[in-house]
């Protein structure tokens, strides 16, 4: 994973609440009563929808871009504004200045949020059913558990020292036994030998292993504990109160485009080349790899964003290991029932 990316980590693992815009420009609006916008004459109008993204573009989103090319929004009757974020950009704090009425964020910022500085949110979704954070190794290191950590090296970045903790204390490792040292987003070390395995996402870094010429073997956090989310959809309750209607759309819409894109992973990113990816820096074969990757972990039996009771519960469980006290009256399931 480039530094980049791994920023986005850190980004995630902050409190929301100070307003740091940034990224694309989007549409100014808030979550009063619906507005409307008219497109060529006879055409029927459209409500706006700014939706800010929760790091720059990239295979994380690709259901979003079908969509959007698709017309799957139109078809809603929702002209969607899409913002991609960035280093600067706190997702919650967009809900907060009026800049956008759906998010992408994590459970943890988002409870935050609303625990610690009285945010009125609410998780509608949840694009990753499990979290891509996870402890990534070169293969030929056999670690393939916590209990294979046991006298080795680890380099957590500041930001997921909290989550590797509930992980080791959930599997009945103790952490003391384990070499806890700062990772600075840069895989180079791994493959130096100078520490045996990292943090960071799953479904991007091994691919850049790949590149630098090594093999790494990875696993998730979630599958040993640490079971939350990733990209919830978040909205402010005013919005959720105000825009059912739209909201219902947007989610029905996004779901399509996320179904359309896992029909084939490796038709969309070589599409979206040089329109969405264009100027990013990352090869489409990183893209490829990365939207095969992710497939699993954002699939549902019961549809994208879909999040049992079982689910939520796991959250509230995993979130609470590390001090972060959600209940469940802070996830709304009850707009997935109408799509």
């Amino acid at each position: 994973m480039t530094q980049q990316i791994n920023r986005r980590q850190f980004l995630r693992g902050t409190a929301a609440g100070a307003v740091l815009l940034g990224g694309s420009t989007i549409l100014a609006a808030c979550g009063g009563k619906e507005s409307e916008v008219s497109t060529a004459p006879g055409s029927p109008k459209l409500t706006p929808l700014p939706f800010q993204a929760s790091w720059v573009n990239d295979a994380e989103f690709a259901g979003y871009f079908v969509a959007i090319d698709n017309g799957y929004y139109t078809s809603e009757g929702i002209d969607l504004a899409y913002a991609s974020g960035g280093p600067d950009v706190i997702p919650e704090s967009t809900l907060l200045s009026g800049t956008a009425l759906v998010t992408l964020t994590t459970p943890e910022t988002t409870v935050k949020a609303i625990t610690e500085q009285g945010a009125k949110f609410k998780i509608i979704g949840a694009q990753f059913q499990k979290n891509p954070i996870g402890v990534v190794s070169l293969a030929a290191s056999g670690i393939n558990s916590p209990a294979d950590l046991v006298g080795k090296t680890l380099a957590v970045p500041p930001v997921n020292t909290l989550a590797v903790r509930a992980m080791f204390r959930l599997s009945d490792i103790d952490i003391n036994d384990i070499n806890i040292v700062p990772y600075q987003y840069d895989p180079t070390p791994l493959i130096a030998g100078e520490v045996d395995a990292t943090i960071d996402f799953v479904v991007n870094v091994p691919y850049t292993i790949r590149e630098l010429g090594a093999q790494a073997s990875s696993f998730l956090l979630y599958d040993f504990g640490f079971t939350v989310f990733n990209d919830t959809i978040v909205v402010t309750e005013e919005t959720l109160n105000n825009q059912r209607d739209m909201l219902v759309g947007w989610l029905r819409a996004s779901r399509k485009g996320w179904d359309e894109n896992f029909k084939d992973v490796t038709k969309y990113p070589t599409l979206f080349e040089e329109t969405w990816f264009a100027g990013t820096g990352r090869s489409i074969e990183n893209e490829l790899f990365f939207n095969d990757a992710q497939q699993s972990l954002i699939e549902h039996p019961d549809g994208i964003f879909a999040m049992s009771e079982d689910a939520i519960a796991a959250n509230i469980s995993a979130l609470a290991e590390v001090g972060v006290m959600a209940d469940r009256s802070m996830f709304d399931t009850t707009l997935l029932e109408e799509i």
